[in-house]
């Protein structure tokens, strides 16, 4: 039996493995997916030992994103981002990580038929999840707007980030104006009506996801919706980052289905 997990910590909330078990069902495979809640301070003990018991790959959540990079050989993509949510122990050498986070966006966007190339999208939040969003639109062909609450951050991923600019939340307003793409990364709207963006700036050309999928419609979709915009949910940013993982890990194509319609109950019951 082969054998996945989730490591982080706190997990208990992850709805990761009723996911990744339901693809795993679904196509008959002789595997698992454990999650694993190691001591903050013992992330490289626990990748060690998940290595020494034949642990075949690994998904990465908070706190660790960042902190697994020393103990591994992550991908380009991955380095530039300076995260990794996914490792693959199989491979000769080193384990490899790689993020998927990016990855999931843009398959979601893809996903409802959305063309990224040439558009100008804007990204609300510099954090981990600000930055997968910010490098994954911008290697799709977006010109990319990084607003945040702390400018210095958002300018500073502005510069790493190739056709890439950074401001204040106040740079909202001019930059919505001329944007088809809106992706909030923070997580404002978190079982919370709140909205990080003013429903005054969204208008009808826009489509915008939201990273956010607790609630399902958060208040900036609904205010999305409202204006006429494209909308869609933080789950299908959550479920095609585990559709990537999956894939690498097993070299099969996921039933995308099966895992959506298993991610979606758990998300709504």
């Amino acid at each position: 039996m082969d054998v996945y997990g989730l490591v982080g910590n706190p997990v208990g909330h992850s709805v990761s493995p009723p996911m990744h078990e339901a693809a795993y069902a679904e196509l008959e495979l002789d595997a698992s997916y454990v999650a694993f809640e190691p001591a903050v301070e013992e992330v490289a003990d626990a990748l060690e030992g998940a290595e020494t018991l034949g642990i075949a790959g690994l998904n990465v959540t908070i706190p660790f994103k960042q902190d697994v990079l020393e103990y591994l050989e992550a991908d380009p993509l991955a380095e530039r981002i300076g995260a990794v949510n996914t490792i693959d122990f199989r491979a000769d050498g080193e384990p490899v990580g790689y993020n998927t986070d990016a990855i999931g966006i843009t398959r979601s966007f893809e996903h409802h038929g959305v063309e990224l190339d040439g558009r100008k999208a804007v990204v609300v939040g510099a954090g981990g999840a600000g930055r997968a969003a910010a490098f994954a639109l911008s290697d799709a062909g977006c010109e990319v707007h990084i607003a945040n609450r702390t400018v210095d951050k958002a300018i500073d991923l502005a510069s790493q980030v190739p056709h890439a600019s950074g401001g204040s939340l106040e740079t909202l307003d001019s930059q919505l104006a001329e944007a088809s793409v809106l992706l909030n990364a923070t997580s404002v709207g978190m079982k919370s009506d709140e909205t990080p963006v003013s429903g005054e700036l969204l208008h009808g050309e826009l489509t915008v996801l939201d990273a956010v999928y607790a609630p399902l419609e958060t208040r900036l979709l609904r205010d999305a919706r409202e204006a006429g915009a494209d909308t869609v949910d933080g789950a299908w940013m959550l479920l095609f980052q585990g559709v990537e993982a999956f894939e690498l890990w097993t070299g099969r194509d996921a039933p995308v289905d099966a895992m959506n319609r298993v991610l979606r109950e758990e998300l709504t019951h």
